[in-house]
């Protein structure tokens, strides 16, 4: 539950998350610029298509029925775009980054943190030099879809089972970003197959060189979300934020 009682170990938290989170230069972010072959990349924008137009629909919507909540929209955009756009070096010479998708999707579903997730990857493409814009399909695809989708399940799954309330936002937000990287990693191992093994293989490979990074930064996300929204709460009070997490 969010108390005030626990404002010495959430700045605790919050600045091992930052530290974490705030890491020195990689080399890469996403999967890069003309790094797919180009029926792949046409078939990841043909998959993620659907999903942007439900999610355009929704997002109208929830904006003209309930308008008060475009400062809420407006920061989970916010919260994506800084956390997404953080590159972490890996152990193994890779680079990682959190996602930021869990807090948006546990506030108003995986729908809108789809346009959200494509703006901010569109944005890291063209201003940032991370991901491209031939791999915007694949990177969508992994980020923007899978990662939402799978932070509202368990946020549901898990709230419905009487689950902790932070413990629900933490778990939603951290295997949102992992899940991202295991879509990743099945993507690349579906476009470079292991000569020997094959899809599975590969895959293996791309999650062993992902892996190592990807689960402590899973878990600082996972925190990070927990303290700002347990903040959202405090500063709005009766808002759409506590009526969200009902």
């Amino acid at each position: 539950m969010f108390r005030p009682q626990f404002r010495g170990r959430q700045v605790v938290a919050l600045s091992g998350a930052a530290a974490l989170l705030l890491g020195s230069q990689a080399q890469a972010m996403h999967i890069m610029e003309g790094f797919l072959p180009r029926e792949w990349a046409l078939a990841w924008f043909v998959i993620t298509v659907p999903f942007f137009v439900l999610g355009l629909r929704r997002l109208r919507q929830m904006m003209r029925d309930h308008p008060e909540k475009k400062l809420l929209l407006a920061l989970a955009g916010a919260f994506v775009f800084l956390l997404s756009a953080l590159k972490l070096p890996s152990v193994t010479g890779s680079c990682s980054h959190p996602t930021g998708v869990g807090l948006g999707a546990i506030l108003f579903g995986p729908l809108p943190m789809v346009v959200l997730g494509v703006i901010v990857l569109l944005f890291q493409a063209l201003l940032l030099a991370h991901g491209g814009l031939t791999t915007l399909g694949a990177n969508a695809f992994s980020m923007a879809v899978a990662g939402p989708f799978v932070a509202y399940a368990v946020w549901r799954v898990l709230q419905r089972a009487g689950a902790n309330r932070n413990v629900s936002i933490f778990t939603a937000a951290a295997l949102a970003d992992l899940l991202t990287y295991v879509v990743t990693s099945v993507q690349l191992g579906l476009v470079f197959p292991d000569p020997a093994g094959g899809v599975a293989a590969s895959t293996l490979k791309f999650l062993g060189i992902f892996a190592l990074t990807q689960i402590p930064i899973a878990i600082a996300e996972g925190l990070l979300t927990v303290l700002v929204l347990d903040k959202v709460v405090e500063f709005e009070g009766e808002g759409a934020v506590r009526e969200a997490l009902s």
